[in-house]
């Protein structure tokens, strides 16, 4: 019983705080940053759950839609709403429906204040309304004066910047840890080359993706979106992955590939979670000794979504953005034909934007559920599809470089499934929803999901690429 009471007592002000909140701080993708690591057991709506845990990774681009239609009276989870103690609290997007304790609380702070005179108190309360009523007024302005195609330009050239370094650090992590320098991974073992990419994508998905979403966000949405559905996206890959695995059973090792499956997924899931609660403690430290932090506090008090320094920005992104190309276009047409794979690196990162753009488009499907009355809502069916497909292109395109062999198509295959494939698929993602659906009041969920998405592409793969190269003989 006095569990319970400390329970409501730690997250009454906590739900009464959030409905007060500045637009800037309760935006759309803060309200949609599910906290994986903050799931309670006793959520009593079963559909909301299962929304919440298929969109704990990404919504696509459904963040940019509801910034500017929300829709009342859906639930929401963030970090933002986690009480003390660990209990989520539910965010009613409807402003106009005031929470159970607000008017007792509101009553409190008041009667606190009793020894002032009638007078000041009216002063004070209307002055600080007042003032609160011209910050919204002025943010919402500022807000709606943002062109809804400058807002999705702004996002795709950050995801874009974010993918491209996404696909640099997921070749030098092969390189790094692959036979030639450290001989940690191998493509003949089931420690396979993508798995440290795919580890630390996780680990910092737990950082960037779970624990300190929200706050990057108060500096800039887009930059919260390139920097988890961009870069830990593009720095992780599962069709790397999944090829590899094929190419063990194709080979006839069996038990490296179940290894290599079963390892891969436990490493990630470890990953996120050894991520999340490092992060918590350097939560805890900084608000330990905040006031000695002047440096992060002054960062965190950034906002880049007023409509001038949006302007900004996306035009010194897109600046850039065509920089890179041009000059990845320009050293690719010296490096074609040399059969390098500086090459191959180039076209990736000319090529892995689109991957990039593509995925983000399909999480606007989780959380969706299937049917006019959806069911299945707690799979991402977003993150499934691109996992997928991109499986299914890199077995198409590894049978295709067996079936031409030559080095023009090698270079070409290998540059798109490191880019484009490899930003399409990712595994950072897909271990968030893992991870939150483990936590969620029905963990079998996790491995349902996980299950399905290995042995779909798993099989696909089976079929596109072993089938055709048992039967041909291919070398």
């Amino acid at each position: 019983m006095m569990r319970g009471h400390e329970e409501m007592t730690v997250s009454g002000p906590r739900r009464s705080g959030s409905f007060n909140r500045p637009s800037s701080v309760n935006s759309s993708l803060r309200r949609h940053s599910f906290s994986s690591s903050y799931v309670s057991h006793d959520l009593g709506d079963d559909d909301t759950e299962s929304e919440a845990v298929s969109e704990a990774g990404d919504i696509g681009d459904r963040a940019l839609h509801s910034s500017r239609n929300s829709e009342s009276g859906m639930l929401r989870f963030s970090v933002d709403n986690v009480s003390e103690s660990g209990v989520v609290v539910p965010i009613l997007e409807d402003a106009s429906l005031e929470p159970i304790g607000l008017s007792s609380h509101k009553t409190t702070a008041l009667n606190t204040e009793s020894t002032l005179p009638p007078s000041t108190l009216e002063i004070i309360s209307a002055s600080s309304v007042g003032g609160t009523v011209q910050q919204e007024d002025k943010k919402e302005e500022n807000e709606k004066a943002i062109p809804w195609i400058l807002e999705y330009i702004s996002c795709l050239s950050f995801l874009s910047l974010f993918g491209i370094l996404g696909v640099i650090a997921r070749y030098y992590l092969q390189k790094l840890f692959g036979p030639g320098v450290i001989g940690a991974t191998s493509d003949k073992s089931y420690m396979y080359l993508d798995l440290p990419a795919n580890m630390v994508g996780s680990f910092l998905m737990g950082w960037f993706g779970v624990v300190f979403k929200g706050d990057i966000a108060k500096v800039s949405d887009n930059l919260a979106i390139g920097l988890t559905t961009g870069f830990l996206g593009s720095l992780t890959t599962f069709s790397g992955w999944n090829q590899k695995m094929l190419d063990l059973s194709r080979e006839g090792r069996w038990v490296f590939a179940v290894l290599g499956i079963i390892v891969g997924l436990f490493l990630a899931a470890y990953s996120i979670i050894f991520g999340i609660e490092t992060a918590k403690g350097s939560k805890w430290l900084k608000k330990r000794f905040g006031r000695d932090m002047k440096f992060t506090n002054s960062i965190c008090n950034w906002n880049l979504d007023g409509f001038n320094s949006y302007l900004k920005a996306t035009v010194v992104l897109l600046l850039i953005l065509l920089g890179v190309w041009g000059i990845c276009i320009a050293f690719e047409t010296k490096e074609f034909n040399s059969s390098s794979s500086n090459a191959e690196l180039l076209l990736a990162c000319i090529v892995g934007p689109f991957g990039v753009w593509i995925r983000w488009f399909l999480a606007r499907l989780n959380g969706r559920g299937l049917g006019k009355k959806p069911v299945l809502k707690w799979v991402p069916f977003g993150t499934l599809a691109a996992n997928v497909l991109a499986a299914s292109l890199m077995a198409a395109l590894s049978t295709l470089k067996k079936a031409v062999n030559t080095t023009t198509c090698n270079t070409v295959a290998v540059g798109i499934q490191l880019g484009f494939l490899g930003c399409l698929s990712t595994v950072s993602t897909f271990i968030a929803e893992f991870n939150a659906m483990r936590l969620s009041s029905q963990p079998w969920r996790a491995y349902a999901y996980a299950t399905s998405t290995i042995a779909i592409s798993f099989a696909l793969g089976t079929l596109i690429y072993s089938l055709p190269v048992w039967v041909r003989g291919y070398d």
